[in-house]
């Protein structure tokens, strides 16, 4: 079954809201709010758990004397699942800003194959930099095993990857709260139907990925 598209997903939200459908998300400021309240709420659902829909890989390849990267298409918001050096097969480790200014700043600094990353500013588009220590000395393929949120939904075909339904019932959840009681279900029912419906999905995934056990409501 395929993922549900942007448009889907707001006239989803309508139609529960007793609201006539649309044929593009743009068609009306109201059918624009609603798509706001999708990606705010998709937002949320992605926060919540390492969903291995999201699950990306990034790359640096390094080359001599340089030790600062920028893991392209990376943005802000990812989580680490692991670093590799795919070059000789073994893992990076993380250090803290403190052990790596100590490593680069108080002694002669080491040239030789990447075992420590330390994610360091970003760049003007937005993208995560990391620095590597020891210095590399040569070409190695560094590998971020990532959690990476989608970006917004923008387009009417745009497709979802993460479970809908959690992001459906928080959408409608809000859309209730910013219009208040109408005769419906009140915005805090819509809230435990949404945290109902994303332990649920948690549940279910998380059945598949025993190594994820942990999520935010």
């Amino acid at each position: 079954m395929a993922s549900p598209t942007y448009l889907q997903l707001v006239n989803d939200v309508l139609i529960r809201l007793r609201e006539n459908e649309v044929s593009s998300v743009s068609d009306n400021a109201y059918s624009k709010l609603i798509g706001k309240f999708v990606n705010d709420a998709k937002r949320q659902c992605e926060d919540a758990y390492n969903w291995n829909a999201l699950s990306d890989t990034l790359s640096a390849v390094t080359g001599a004397d340089v030790f600062n990267y920028v893991l392209v298409g990376s943005g802000q918001r990812f989580r680490v699942i692991d670093v590799i050096n795919d070059t000789n097969d073994y893992f990076l480790e993380p250090q803290t800003t403190e052990q790596m200014n100590l490593l680069f700043l108080t002694q002669t600094a080491q040239k030789d194959q990447p075992r420590y990353y330390n994610f360091n500013g970003t760049n003007s588009n937005g993208d995560t930099q990391v620095d590597l220590y020891p210095i590399p000395n040569g070409v190695y393929n560094i590998r971020f095993n990532v959690i990476k949120p989608q970006v917004p939904l923008s387009a009417n075909s745009d497709q979802l990857l993460i479970p809908s339904e959690p992001v459906i019932f928080n959408a409608l959840a809000r859309a209730m709260g910013e219009r208040g009681e109408d005769g419906g279900i009140a915005s805090n029912e819509a809230f435990q139907m949404f945290r109902a419906s994303l332990g649920d999905a948690i549940a279910l995934e998380s059945g598949r990925y025993l190594e994820e056990a942990e999520w935010t409501a």
